[in-house]
């Protein structure tokens, strides 16, 4: 699920910061680049775990700021294939579910993969709203997923879509990676 991933990267220190121990102002710098933010076929970046070196300090003409070459170490989130997770419930819609790990919140659980049997009707507290029931057992009784339930789920596919380059007002906001659920494992209520 975590990983240590090794990077090489040109990093511009702007000159507020020079004034800092050399490494304080480039973990200050990196952080700001890579923390939260998802690279390409790689994960999500929760921490900048150590700088390994730092070359260069050129000052372009015209800047005020210098440019090291850094390699460095992080920590991304990216679950492989397979694995099994717990997750909270944090919304849904006649698509499905969407699932959140508290830091990452793209984890979508497909209609077709819900346990079966099952049912998506309106909310009755908000009619805008729509809320999945599970059918289980016999006699059959009914488990509403909502927040107050966990979910343990295989890992379907990670992907990472391309920006788009226009999107409709009402569109959901972009997700640079987007984690598919194979199948549900376990539903704590």
């Amino acid at each position: 699920m975590f990983y240590l991933s090794e990077l090489e990267h040109s990093l511009r220190v702007p000159p507020h910061l020079l004034n800092l121990p050399l490494e304080d102002a480039i973990k200050s710098v990196l952080q700001n680049v890579f923390l939260d933010k998802v690279l390409a076929d790689l994960g999500l970046c929760v921490s900048i775990y150590d700088i390994k070196s730092v070359e260069g300090g050129f000052v372009l003409p015209g800047d005020g700021a210098a440019t090291y070459k850094v390699g460095l170490r992080i920590v991304v989130f990216r679950p492989f294939v397979g694995e099994v997770i717990a997750a909270k419930f944090k919304e849904s819609d006649a698509n499905g579910l969407r699932l959140t790990l508290g830091f990452f919140d793209d984890i979508y659980v497909p209609a077709p993969l819900m346990p079966k049997p099952n049912r998506c009707e309106p909310d009755p507290y908000n009619r805008k709203q729509m809320i999945w029931v599970w059918e289980y057992g016999e006699p059959k009784e009914d488990y509403i997923v909502d927040d107050a339930c966990q979910i343990k789920f295989r890992v379907e596919s990670i992907s990472y879509p391309s920006v788009p380059t226009e999107r409709a007002e009402d569109a959901k906001p972009f997700a640079p990676m987007v984690v598919t659920v194979s199948s549900f494992i376990k539903l704590i209520l």
